[in-house]
Parts: C-alpha cells; structure tokens; sequence
C-alpha cells in the first residue's frame, strides 16, 4: 500500500475508517500522461475519461492506493473501449472484467447490477473463495475488502462497478499462544488494526469470544443510523466452511437485497468474520427489509452447513428457497441410501432361497448391491428430483409443517409458518401430497424418488433443521421403514448427518447403547463410490456386529460412521467434531439457552448416546467429551470413552484392553491342543502402530512370519525378529522402520509405494499397494495362526476364500481368530470350518475393548464430579490408586468374559458338531433375548434380589469404593437395569448353553434366592 495514505478518518456508516488517498491528484496527471503514451484514446478525450473514472465512478481509493500508474490506464482504456463496444450494440450492454492476481493478493473489478446474482455475471466470489478464503493455513490467510461504486459505469446503464481487493494478512502475531487466543489486537492482521474503528473492535471482539467458546457461526445484525441499510457480521472458524461468501450472496440476493460493501478478516487464532452491508432494491416488492434480514439470519446457518448443492441452479434462479434448496438435497442424500429399488423379484428370490444358508445370504447381498447400483444411480436420481422443484416445494412444505416451530407467547411450542419461509398456498396432506406426486411424474422411477421423499418426512421424529447455530443437520429416524428382508434384526434408532464435507449415521439397536465413530476416508474417486454405496450397510453391519458383540454388557450394539467426501479427505478432526455437535443438536434440544432453540421431538423421550473411538476418531474423544460439557450435557463424563487418562479415559491401546479378549481365544486354542505358544507360526493384519496389531505383538511369544500394516508388507519364514518387532510395537511405528538387517536371507519387506519388486524366492511384484491389499490371500500367507487385527470388512469373502487353500485344497492355516471386525465373511468363515479350520469370529474374540468401555461408562456415571477429578482421572503424571486398580479390575472382567464365552463355544461345538462361527452367533442371540426378558420381569422389581445380582455383576472395586446405594443413586435406572439383565444372561448361557433344560434356569437362579435368604 503506498507510503502517502492520508490520516485514518471515523466512517460511522462502515465502521472502518475510509481510506483516503491523498496523492491522488498526482496519480490522475501521471496516468493521462501514460494514456497519451499509449495512443487509443484521442487526447482531447483523456481528460475528461481519466476524471469521469476517477470522480464520477466512486470507486473506493484503496483501488489507486494498490494499482499502478500502468494498471489504472489500461483499466481506463479497457473501460473506454467497453464503452465504444456497447455503442455499437442495440441492448446498450456495457460488460466489464478486470482483473489481477499475485502471491500477495488480487484485484477483481466488474460491471453489476445491485441484487443480480453471480450466475448471471463474473464467478470472482466462487474465485475467490476457492483461492483465497478457503485456506484455512495462518500463513495464507486473506482479507477481503469489497465496494461497489457510487457512480454508473454510464449515463445509459444502470450498472456499478464491483471491486474486491484480496490482500495477504500480515498478523501481528501468526502463532498466540492460548493465553492470547482471544485477544483481537493480538491475532488481527495489521492492516485492519489500521482500519477499524474502535465500535468494530468491540463488536469483532466479542464475536471472536463466542466463536472460540462454541461450535458453530456467530451471527450479529446492526442497524446503521439514519439508513435503510443493515450490517450482518458472521463469525466461525476457519476451514469449518467453504464457499461461504459466494453462497451468502446468492441468498441474500434472493431476498432482492443487495451489498455496498464487504468484509472478510482474518485472525491468527483461526477465525474468520465476515461483514456485510446489505440494502433493499429500488422499486422492489419484497417485505420491509427487518423482515428480509430476518430470514438471512436465519437461513445464514443452513448456507454455512452446506453452502452448494447440485440443487444450487434452482436457488440462484428463485425455483427455490434455500430451505427448499437444502432440503431437496437430504432428500437426495435420502433416496440414494433408502430408495426401496430391488423390487418384487428380489423378494421372491430371496422367498426361494434358503436364508438359513449362509452362502445363499450373501448370494442375496451381492445381488442386492448390483442392483442398487445398476438400477438408480446417484445421477438419475438427481436428475429426477431436477426435473420437479414444483413436488421439492410441496414436500418441503409437508415437512416444515411438523418441524420449524416459534415460542408463542406463552412459551409453549405450536408450529408456525412465515410468509416469507414457505411462499405456497393450500398445504397438503400425506394423501393428498401423495396423488399430487402420482399425476405429476410421469414414470414408476421418478414416482419411487418422490415416494422415498415422503417416507423421510413420516419417519423424522427430531432434526436440527432450524436451529440457527448448527454446524451440520441431523436428523433422528424411525427405522421402521427399512425392510425386513434386507434388514431382518430391527434397530431403535438411527441419525442421519449431513454436512458440507460428509455424511454419516449413527445406528444403535438398543435404547441404551454403545460403539464407535468411524471415519471412513477414500483413496481415488472409484473407492470413495464404493465406499458411498455400501455406507449404511457397512454401518448395519458393524453396529449388529457389535450387539453381539457387547452380550456381556449392559450397553446393546451401536456404530457410528462418517463418510469423508471425496474431495475433503483432509477434513477429519472438522468433520467429527461438526457430526458430534449436531448430534448433541438433538440430545440435548435447546438447553443453551440464547444460542440454541427448541426442536419438535416426536419420539417424545430423553436419549443419550454413548461414543466410542475406532478407525480415524480415536485423538478426537477427549474433545467430544469436553464439547459435550460445554455445551451443558449431564452425561460428558460418560458421552464418549477412550478418552485420555486426564479425563478419566482408560485408553484401549494403552492397556491392551481388545487384544486382552482376542489373545485368550489364541491362547484357549494352544491349551486346548496341547501347542506351545513360542513354537506356533502366525500371521497377523494389522501392525505394530495399531492398537490390537500393537498389543497383540507385545503381548505373544509366537514365530511371526508375516505382518501387514498400511505401509505395506514384512514377511520372513524363519520367523520375523521378536525384539524388532516388539520394538516398533512399543514406538507405534509401521513396519516401513523395520530393521531390515535383522530378516533373513528368505525375508523381505515390500512397501505400498513400491513398484517392480523382485522376491528373495524369484516372484516379481508388480504394484506394492495391490501385495499388501491381497497379501492375506498370497500362497506366501501360510501359517497355524492367522489373527487379523485390522483391515477393511469383507476382506475374505464367497468369492475370495478359495484362495486360501493351497494346490491340494488343504486351508494355509489351521486356526484363526478374528480381532478385526467383519474381516471375513459368513460363507467364508463357514467354508474354512468345514474344511476342518478352528475358527473364532469377530463377535466373540473382539469383545474386550466395548467391555472396557463399559467399564469406563460405569466409572463415569457412579462418581460424582468431585470423587471422579480425584480418583479416576491422571494428573501431572501421578495416577490415582483406584484408577490403577480399576484397570486391573477390568482386565479380570475382559479374560473372564472371554474365557467363559471360549469354553462354551469349545463345549457346545463338541457337543453338536455345528460350526463355531454359527454357535457364535446363537450364543449372542440368546443372551441378548434372555437379557431384555429378565429386564421385564419380575425379578427386577424384588429390589432385595436385584441388590444381590448387581453386588455380583458390579465391579467389586466400585462397590467397596462407593457403596452400592451410591452407585444406584446415580447411574440411570435404564442402565442398572441392563447390568442386572445382561449378566444374569450371559452367565446363564455361557454355562447352559444355547438348548438349555426347562429347569436349567430355576438351578441357575438357586444360588441368588439362597444368598438373598441369607441377607435377610
């Protein structure tokens, strides 16, 4: 900026002081003079065009500040030259597009008409925001000044010139340390320092403090004194949004307001804060402009959860509202997942088939994903739902009317709709909405997309639609609509989560439940369309995996995933915590006052959900659970696990919580046939810098030949070096820092990254990432023990396990045991048994670390705050007696579980011959019937009894600690309820079995009657 910037003058209209350039006058003689030089412009013109550029336009002086002598005359030749061009042209059209881009900054000036959209004019705000204000990075971070000119451009057009001067911020600070954080003159740029006046650094302050203490965009209006004209100013963290200024625009546009000015700051503490004068149209019929700032504020938040949409043609063109916009687009998200699209043939297959028969289930599955695929892709259904804004205007309305509600005046809630959020007329019943749809569409295709809009809104029961500090929508189910031949075990409840940057659920089949969040991230857009198909899927299955999983606890089966889109891949600590804080939305319906609203709940019941961390998520528990504290929630001690131990967390990895389960399988296996465990060969999945792959390697004494990790493959027959091996395990590094001088001659170590590989054996390995995704099917692959401890679901399956047998058909291993979740397919663990390999699957091995967690829920719902921060959190390094107790006490619990559950597995195979992975399966299916029955009987309301039971299923440690009144006087009802249920079944059947006798469980309970014969 040039040295001669007169002093800074108050402009209370802006609230940023003008910027006044008082070396202007020299600058129009020297740029005449270049123009003279130049030649196009008759002289006796050049005066009179440099004057009329200069004064008459009324463009903003930090446009002469910033441009050269060179810059601005070719400016004005390209204007007068605009000018000569229009004369020429009957519709008197004057288009102008300058522009100019450095490392340091960007000039864009263009002809506009105020309240015209971008779509019909230059994109430099999509430009813009792509190039400079999306970065989130401190060191490349932008500020935006943007004006538009008091002048026309001429007598005949009705049109300014738009101008946005982008400059790189210079910070006075680009690193604060936390105690600086929140002070604005210490993390502003220095330019705006210069600029603002006092008022704007009051207001800026405070947004800033609001958006540093809470998730989500601040949003603030003010009137300007003597003027129609209103300043909206909007705060939210950098990178937690994208193409925010460009989208703003379309939807302020919308609502016939136009912008004088624009201001985007930066600030080195990672927020951002835009500022936006807005006026109403001339001449324009719209409501007064209180009522159209209103619905900008409003809608403001529904832009920065998804900014653009495909749908987005159809806002800029006023077919539909942005809530409409928004809407269509869940719905499309919706129908992608849910459209009911196999049709009547395949449910007579699958009449026909055997569904007891595993290969012909998963027969069933592929057909089912084939013609998912094949028959309505994503782009046919956009296509449908683009052809009808009219049928996304209606359903809009249908849901709106359940959902967006105003406090009346006596605080109760009643919905209601503005004129301005829903310009419709007559609203339609289901029935009605539902003819409508049928005499609209035109086929039995576009018929389905708009049924399965209207099956979304009868199944919402809660959503965070409205709320005007949401990060992301959510949306709380009914599952009852999804099929029972496709989904035959019936959940309690699932979340949708929509969000810019990713979609996701949350699926549970209990009441009180619990499960991991899962990032699910893509490699190439062919992943990430595969990932996209089989999300909700892959999410059912993990989350009734884990209902079986979690039979010993009192917490049934939950699984969250996220779905990272494809061009975000970076995001996954923004988009876990946006999917944590829209959940929250709906848990926690309005609690904070002034900042959130009340929503329509129509499942009509308080609902806590319990986190976990899994594949991405596991840095990110200790934030969640601190975020739910802010925000009010009762429960954030007990919100997620796995949290750090200064939080109380038992961290999984740490103790070696899951491997604790699946080693005892291992181990049960070797006692059972009499094997020594250091003479064994194994191959495992899942590395040293894993949790299971980690713990598994430090906890065994095996002749590992063979490990696979993401990094690639490290593979040595004479058994791959123990102290190495453990010595990454102990650092959580991949096998890319093996040693390689301790493999022998036969070893090797082949990478992902790695191409044209030769083997010590002669084989050429063409691709590195292709030999570490199939290695577990390589003839090398062959070992007593195969223990998966990571890798990606359905790794083995129908179609694949035949290549786990060698030439002869004999398997390459004899036992597996599998800690990674869905690693093998049904089919596939069932060919294997049949071919005489002892198999223990995921449900039952991989049990230590919910049971851990549920431990850790326990622990967090018995203690008080006080008793909690003293005994179970770890401070200064120092960890608490108890809290070291605690673990021992669950490692006990974990082993015991595991080994109970083995041995019922080993008896009752023996005892009738079915395969483990089926008993496995029964055994889990028992228990939790069993569990709900005891929970509704009478046994739970003879207190006396249900006292004797809990003094048995509790940890002993806590009841010495608390007492058992204690504990019952602040865990949930709900909760000790499911402890008392599901340790009587568990312990019942483990020792039963699944055919027990009629009189099996009066023997069972005699020993709980006679101690409660003695208490009394």
């Amino acid at each position: 900026m040039s040295a001669d910037l007169a002093p800074a003058t108050a402009d209370h209209s802006s609230d940023y002081t003008a910027n006044i350039y008082e070396g202007k006058q020299e600058q129009m003689v020297r740029v005449s003079g270049v123009l003279e030089k130049m030649g196009f412009i008759p002289k006796e013109l050049i005066k009179s065009e440099v004057s009329w550029f200069y004064n008459n336009l009324g463009i903003d002086d930090m446009y002469f500040m910033l441009e050269n002598d060179e810059t601005i005359a070719n400016h004005i030749l390209a204007l007068y030259g605009a000018q000569v061009s229009s004369f020429t042209k009957t519709d008197a059209g004057l288009d102008i597009n300058l522009e100019k881009e450095s490392d340091d900054g960007a000039v864009f000036i263009h002809t506009s008409k105020p309240g015209v959209s971008q779509l019909h004019g230059p994109q430099h705000e999509r430009r813009i925001d792509e190039n400079y204000l999306d970065i989130s990075t401190p060191n490349l971070a932008y500020r935006l000044e943007s004006y538009r000119s008091r002048g026309n451009v001429s007598e005949k057009v009705n049109a300014q010139l738009r101008c946005y001067f982008i400059t790189r911020c210079d910070f006075v600070n680009s690193a604060p340390s936390p105690a600086d954080l929140k002070d604005i003159n210490l993390v502003s740029d220095k330019t705006f320092l210069g600029k603002a006046t006092a008022n704007t650094l009051e207001v800026y302050q405070r947004v800033i403090n609001h958006v540093l203490d809470r998730a989500g965009p601040v949003l603030e209006m003010h009137e300007i004194p003597n003027s129609r004209e209103r300043r909206l100013i909007i705060g939210y963290r950098q990178g937690s949004t994208q193409n925010f200024l460009s989208a703003m625009s379309d939807l302020y546009h919308y609502y016939d307001l136009f912008s004088t000015r624009k201001y985007v700051e930066q600030f080195s503490n990672g927020v951002t804060i835009v500022s936006l004068y807005l006026s109403p149209l001339a001449n324009s019929t719209s409501p007064p402009i209180e009522h159209s700032i209103h619905q900008v504020l409003k809608e403001a938040s529904l832009i920065y959860c998804i900014p653009t949409t495909p749908l987005q043609n159809l806002f800029q063109t006023n077919q539909l509202s942005v809530q409409e916009t928004t809407y269509g687009y869940v719905g499309w998200i919706f129908s992608q997942h849910f459209l009911n699209r196999l049709g009547s043939e395949y449910t007579s297959l699958a009449t026909v088939l055997n569904t007891q028969d595993p290969l012909h289930v998963e027969v069933l599955d592929k057909i089912k994903k084939r013609l998912r695929t094949d028959t309505f892709t994503r782009e046919y259904i956009l296509d449908i739902i683009l052809r009808y804004p009219e049928l996304i205007k209606l359903l809009y309305v249908n849901f709106a009317m359940v959902h967006y509600v105003n406090p009346t005046a006596d605080n109760s809630l009643r919905p209601t709709l503005s004129y301005q959020r829903l310009q419709t007329g007559k609203v339609l019943t289901d029935d009605e909405l539902l003819d409508k749809i049928k005499r609209t569409t035109t086929n039995s295709h576009e018929l389905m997309v708009f049924q399965s809009l209207l099956t979304f809104n009868k199944h919402v029961l809660k959503t965070n639609f409205y709320q005007p500090t949401k990060v992301a929508l959510s949306f709380r189910l009914n599952p009852s609509f999804l099929p029972d031949i496709e989904y035959p075990t019936p959940m309690y409840g699932m979340v949708l989560v929509v969000g810019s940057e990713f979609r996701g659920f949350h699926l549970r089949f209990r009441d009180v439940s619990r499960g991991g969040i899962r990032v699910i991230r893509s490699r190439n857009k062919e992943a990430y369309s595969i990932n996209l198909r089989s999300l909700f899927d892959e999410n059912y299955a993990l989350a009734a995996t884990q209902q079986r999983k979690n039979k010993d606890i009192p917490e049934g089966g939950s699984k969250g995933t996220i779905l990272l889109d494809f061009n975000h891949q970076d995001k996954a600590r923004v988009v876990f915590e946006k999917y944590v804080d829209s959940v929250l939305d709906l848990l926690l319906d309005g609690q904070t006052p002034g900042i959130k609203e009340k929503i329509v709940d129509l499942h009509g019941k308080p609902e806590i959900l319990f986190f976990g961390p899994d594949e991405g998520t596991a840095d990110f528990m200790d934030w969640a659970s601190q975020h739910a504290r802010s925000r009010g929630a009762t429960f954030w001690k007990a919100f997620t696990t796995g949290k750090s131990q200064s939080l109380g967390g038992i961290p999984h990895d740490t103790y070696g919580m899951t491997t604790r389960s699946v080693h005892q399988y291992v181990l049960g296996i070797q006692r059972k046939l009499g094997l020594k465990e250091e003479q064994v060969t194994k191959i495992q999945t899942g590395g040293p810098d894993g949790d299971l792959g980690s713990n598994e390697i430090k906890i065994s004494k095996d002749k590992t030949i063979a490990v696979v990790d993401g990094s690639g493959v490290l593979y040595d027959p004479e058994g791959i070096n123990r102290a190495e091996l453990t010595r990454l395990a102990e650092a959580r590094r991949m096998i890319s820092d093996f040693d390689m001088s301790t493999l022998s001659p036969q070893g090797f170590r082949v990478l992902v990254d790695e191409y044209k590989v030769r083997l010590p054996n002669g084989v050429l390995v063409p691709d590195g990432f292709t030999f570490r995704n199939e290695f577990h099917l390589n003839p090398l692959s062959s070992a007593q023990f195969f223990v998966p401890c990571g890798g990606r679901p359905e790794s083995v399956d129908v179609n694949n396990v035949s290549k786990l047998f060698d030439a002869d058909g004999n398997p390459r291993f004899k036992y597996v045991v599998e800690g990674a979740n869905l690693f093998f397919t049904q089919e596939a663990r069932l060919r294997l048994e049949k071919a005489g390999v002892v198999v223990f699957k995921d449900a039952s091995a991989n049990k230590g670390g919910v049971t851990s967690s549920s431990m850790e829920v326990l622990a967090a719902l018995a203690f008080d705050d006080e008793r909690f921060e003293s005994m179970m959190t770890v401070k200064g390094g120092v960890t608490p007696q108890f809290y070291s107790e605690y673990v021992k006490a669950v490692h006990h619990i974990i082993e015991r579980n595991a080994e109970l559950e083995f041995e019922c597995l080993w008896r009752e195979h023996k005892r009738t011959g079915k395969p483990r992975s089926l008993l496995s399966d029964d055994l889990s299916v028992a228990v939790v019937k069993l569990n709900e029955e005891l929970q509704n009987t009478t046994l739970w309301d003879d207190v006396a009894l249900r006292h004797v039971v809990l003094s048995e299923a509790l940890p002993k440690l806590l009841i010495d600690t608390l007492g058992l009144e204690g504990i019952l006087s602040r865990v949930p009802e709900a909760y000790t309820r499911a402890i008392f249920g599901a340790y009587l079944a568990s312990r019942f059947v483990y020792k039963y079995g699944t055919e027990p006798s009629q009189f099996a469980f009066f023997e069972f309970m005699t020993p709980y009657f006679q101690k409660l014969s003695e208490v009394q």
